[in-house]
């Protein structure tokens, strides 16, 4: 049943992508500013909601308080392509930081770079490095939050962490607080699995780290908030119904905790 529900949603959420790309295009050329972010999130609003009818994967969020009306940087857990299709409908005015190839999407691809995505290379190149931080620069300019998962990349829930350099060259150039965000999406669509599982994808977002640490230090405070929290949701997880299937590694971190 499971698999047969993650084709559906796959079916869905593909025809769903196209469709609302090919219909809106025509507006695209000429649309003001506004228009191809409507587009994201009505995307992203839409998927939330397949996934809640066909797979039965539902959202929980917590710690709104803590997301400051002004700029900020969201610093986010990276477990699944879930985050990347969600976290438009969770925040307004949003600009995420994401690997060059997504912006190479025919049509999708579009939309994410008029709609204020930033657009950057893998690896930590000088070049690369100053890209990101000038293109940042101009969205918090604009009022945007910036998005960035620090670790760069999916990492299966209850693996060693491996935060990067990334989010700390934002967090000195932007002085604006950061915004740690926890999350247990790794565990209802899992990395490498095609299986989507039900049950109810926790966000949480944590009080902001305030501008003004030393690089190690806030690297530091960041890390062990964000692991904290997300594997305080793993063992939270392991106690609901339904019970998602846990990779090896997060049965591993729920041996320790317990």
């Amino acid at each position: 049943m499971t698999f047969l529900r993650s084709l559906l949603f796959g079916a869905a959420f593909a025809a769903w992508t196209i469709g609302l790309m090919l219909v809106t295009l025509p507006v695209y050329f000429f649309s003001p500013p506004w228009f191809p972010a409507w587009v994201i999130r009505t995307w992203s609003r839409v998927n939330l909601l397949l996934l809640r009818l066909i797979t039965g994967t539902t959202l929980e969020v917590r710690g709104r308080e803590h997301l400051p009306k002004e700029r900020s940087i969201l610093a986010v857990k990276h477990q699944s392509v879930w985050e990347t299709v969600v976290f438009f409908a969770l925040v307004d005015d949003l600009s995420m930081i994401m690997k060059r190839p997504v912006a190479m999407i025919p049509l999708f691809g579009l939309y994410t770079l008029k709609a204020g995505m930033i657009a950057i290379d893998r690896g930590g190149q000088a070049a690369a490095l100053r890209s990101l931080a000038a293109a940042s620069r101009r969205a918090v300019a604009k009022g945007r939050h910036v998005l960035i998962f620090p670790e760069g990349t999916r990492r299966i829930p209850g693996v060693e962490p491996a935060y990067q350099g990334g989010v700390a060259l934002l967090y000195r150039t932007l002085a604006i607080p950061v915004v740690p965000v926890a999350l247990n999406s790794g565990l209802y669509w899992p990395l490498r699995r095609f299986a989507h599982q039900p049950g109810t994808v926790v966000v949480e977002f944590l009080p902001p780290i305030a501008p003004g640490l030393e690089s190690r230090a806030f690297l530091t405070r960041l890390e062990g908030a964000i692991e904290a929290a997300s594997d305080g949701l793993l063992v939270e997880a392991a106690g609901r119904e339904p019970r998602p299937r846990f990779p090896r590694e997060a049965l591993a971190k729920l041996a320790k905790s317990l």
